[in-house]
């Protein structure tokens, strides 16, 4: 039997769905410390640096820099593997000589909390790039994702990197964001679920061993920071609520945006009242990079800086420039010695809870490091296996008896198909602007992994490029998040990868193939933080190329690439077969290959709707019970290569609100002929418009693998308090009513094979958070 929380899957998790996530009491450790300080001390807390300004040019530490920069010590490092391609044991050779430095010579000798980016891996060479987070999300499987960032925290901590900036937990539901990429999608439950097991995976159930993580892009980023109180507190909040009370996250990041008129960095109401007061977050909040720059209607720093500590936000990143100004605001009465002192020791409370204050305290490792094992590079294959959706296919998928295939299109020779955002070689070309290769790790492109995949096949794959993604540059420059981008150089540029794109030659070899795969959608210029495109097709004249292949007579495969769905209703219905690939990791050239050849059967489901119109503006699967016309495919919807029969429904005709739970079981059989995995998916739906939930709503999954012929029985273990909801009344509080409810069991959120109802008798209970948030899957033979 496996057991899975649909959501998360042991024991410990469980018993901290009861929000018993404990932690050593610090504080009078931290008023000792704290009364030791120097002003000058206390501020350095606050701020942060770059490492590299310490060290000279022959890789040295500067200690007069170091004197001169770091006095009294600092608070953090920012992005401090990822300013330089530097070998991991070089990396942690610096870090542990600015370790030492400040523990010999500060006054009071605190460590640094050292930072980085680790949404797809560590944000540092030769670190596995792991598959971006919208298709990660399509996988439905958060023990892939806990494994995934226990192998990223482990390799972090070991180069002396205590924090990380990720993940970004924001419920994306407008399709055209250009940071949708490193979300989990639409759907509040499958980012908590996702989100929590990144962070249990990461810091490894204590930040001594593990590296913390940080929930962003808090609240309400990319859009539903507009949404109603209820949306914004039983979705949009919920990711961030799951990270900090289930998995013990202890750093957050408010968004750029603004919340109900006031930037988020500065936003009492959520930083304050929410999040501190509702959630109960005790941690230490970090602003986005040069968001505190970014008030907009302060007179100068210094009332910038006023605003965002008064507002709930502890440090000012990346360099502190405005903090430094806070002895100012304080002589100016214009920030409290009470709210000073509170993000002072919200930070020293971090550092503690760290073990950077401990007698073995693990700053770093003295072995030699090995980054990109074969373990980590499997399970980069893993993620990219399931997260990759087969939107369509008249039967011409696997290639069994294609012998000549032409591989063509600007994504089918080139690692910008497989890296997204906030990967090391994306985040070294646009924002250094700097020369990357494919080596560091090697990152298999689809011709690469097509190559291998015919070797024990006998077919030929035939190359040429046809066409660029672009002919001219369509990356719009905006003054936009993070303002380090608002330049008109690292935005006015578009990817060349030194290929040739001919079309007439591509057309020529279509001609006497067999079968047509194009690789097409968007790079690293096209779609990320700081920049976009116009429209949502496929840019460039990609859409007329792919036109051109179809009008040969030959079948097509078209696989799309990109952080983003893209509008491709024009030309999907008239191709073979549709592959939605995302940005799949260093192993996406294998894995995309291995789904073509059928030596992987798709198995993955979308984590959003996907239209077949420009969208601007919120969409999502939950909003109504009924099809929405701008949507090609549903949310939860993806095809295998072989066929699933569900059957067999049971659950209690009812039930009583105090009842902690109540059990679904169904049976799912594999009817095809190919060994596969189904992601069977619950929903919860209203059966009167009275009701005060979502017309339909995912509240669990299960992963369940099938050989050709076999069945299995899914038993979903559904608590009580997940057929609530938020009210306001003056009182913030969870709600579990009386009622009758529709169960739904379904292979998406459209296709729904199996339902019940079931009653909830009893008083109507409230209580101000909920216990419970994910139910719990059990697999039968």
């Amino acid at each position: 039997m496996k057991k899975i929380l649909t959501g998360l899957f042991t024991a410990a998790l469980i018993m901290s769905c009861n929000n018993t996530v404990t932690v050593e009491n610090y504080d009078e450790k931290i008023d000792e410390l704290y009364s030791k300080m120097s002003m000058e001390e206390r501020l350095a807390q606050l701020q942060s640096r770059y490492m590299d300004d310490l060290f000279n040019e022959n890789g040295e530490l500067d200690t007069v820099a170091c004197r001169k920069l770091i006095p009294n010590g600092i608070g953090h490092f920012s992005q401090y593997a990822s300013q330089k391609p530097l070998d991991a044991n070089t990396l942690r050779d610096r870090v542990a000589k600015v370790q030492n430095w400040l523990m010999r010579n500060t006054p009071n000798g605190i460590p640094a909390l050292f930072h980085e980016e680790v949404l797809s891996g560590v944000n540092t060479l030769n670190a596995t790039i792991y598959p971006q987070q919208i298709g990660q999300a399509c996988s439905f499987n958060p023990e892939l994702a806990e494994l995934k960032t226990k192998q990223t925290g482990t390799a972090m901590r070991k180069m002396g990197g205590v924090l990380s900036l990720s993940p970004m937990v924001d419920v994306c539901r407008t399709p055209s964001f250009n940071r949708l990429e490193e979300s989990y999608g639409e759907d509040a439950y499958l980012s908590a679920v996702m989100g929590t097991a990144f962070v249990k995976g990461l810091q490894q159930g204590e930040l001594k061993k593990g590296v913390g993580a940080c929930s962003k892009h808090y609240l309400g980023y990319g859009g539903g920071g507009d949404a109603d109180e209820k949306e914004l507190m039983e979705e949009i909040l919920l990711p961030h609520e799951t990270m900090i009370r289930l998995a013990g996250s202890k750093a957050l990041m408010p968004g750029y945006h603004a919340v109900h008129g006031t930037n988020c960095v500065a936003n009492e109401e959520i930083l304050q009242d929410i999040l501190r007061g509702y959630v109960g977050f005790d941690g230490m909040i970090v602003s986005d990079y040069t968001a505190i720059d970014q008030l907009p209607d302060m007179e100068d720093a210094v009332h910038k800086a006023a605003a965002a500590i008064n507002g709930g936000n502890d440090v000012d990143f990346p360099t502190g420039s405005n903090y430094a100004l806070l002895q100012e605001a304080m002589d100016q009465g214009l920030v409290k010695p009470e709210t000073f002192e509170r993000a002072v020791k919200n930070v020293l409370r971090y550092k503690f809870r760290a073990g950077l204050f401990d007698d073995n305290a693990y700053l770093y490792s003295n072995e030699d490091i090995v980054l990109d094992s074969k373990e980590e590079r499997q399970t980069a294959y893993d993620i990219a296996t399931q997260s990759i959706v087969l939107l369509e296919n008249n039967g011409i998928l696997p290639l069994k008896d294609k012998k000549n295939i032409l591989l063509t299109g600007p994504n089918a020779n080139s690692m910008w198909a497989m890296c997204g955002d906030y990967s090391f070689p994306a985040m070294s070309y646009f924002w250094k602007m700097a020369e990357v290769d494919s080596e560091h790790p090697h990152i298999v492109t689809l011709r690469e992994g097509m190559q291998n995949a015919i070797n024990s096949n006998h077919s030929t794959v035939t190359y040429s490029r046809g066409c660029d993604w672009t002919d001219e540059i369509e990356t719009i420059f905006s003054k936009a998040g993070d303002e380090r981008a608002w330049d008109y150089e690292i935005l006015h540029r578009k990817v060349d990868t030194g290929e040739t794109a001919d079309p007439k030659e591509a057309l020529a070899l279509a001609e006497k193939s067999d079968v047509i795969i194009a690789a097409v959608g968007e790079n690293v210029m096209l779609c990320g933080e700081n920049r976009d495109r116009q429209g949502l097709r496929l840019p460039g004249k990609q859409e007329q190329f792919v036109e051109s292949l179809i009008a040969t007579g030959k079948p097509v495969v078209l696989v799309v690439f990109g952080g983003r769905a893209q509008v491709i209703s024009s030309i999907a219905d008239r191709c073979a077969a549709v592959i939605q690939a995302w940005y799949p990791g260093e192993e996406g050239g294998n894995a995309v290959a291995d789904i073509l050849f059928g030596k992987v059967s798709p198995s993955a489901k979308l984590s959003v709707s996907y239209p077949n119109t420009e969208v601007y503006e919120p969409i999502c699967y939950n909003y109504s019970d009924k099809p929405d016309p701008r949507v090609a495919w549903p949310f939860g919807y993806g095809l295998s290569y072989t066929t699933f029969e569900y059957s067999d429904i049971k659950v209690d005709e009812a039930v009583k609100t105090s009842d902690e739970s109540t059990v679904v079981t169904f049976t799912v059989k594999n009817t095809g002929k190919v060994e596969a995995d189904e992601i069977a998916q619950l929903y919860l739906s209203p059966t009167d418009a009275s009701q005060n939930i979502r017309p339909i709503q995912l509240q669990g999954f299960a992963r369940v693998h099938l050989a050709s012929g076999e069945s299995k029985t899914v038993s979903i273990k559904l608590y009580t308090e997940q057929f609530g909801y938020y009210t306001n009344d003056g009182k913030r509080q969870w709600n579990i009513a009386p009622g009758t409810f529709t169960l739904k069991v379904g292979a998406s959120s459209t296709d729904i094979r199996l339902q019940k109802t079931i009653t909830l008798n009893g008083d109507h209970i409230t209580k101000p958070l909920r216990d419970f948030y994910f139910s719990e899957s059990s697999i039968h033979s």
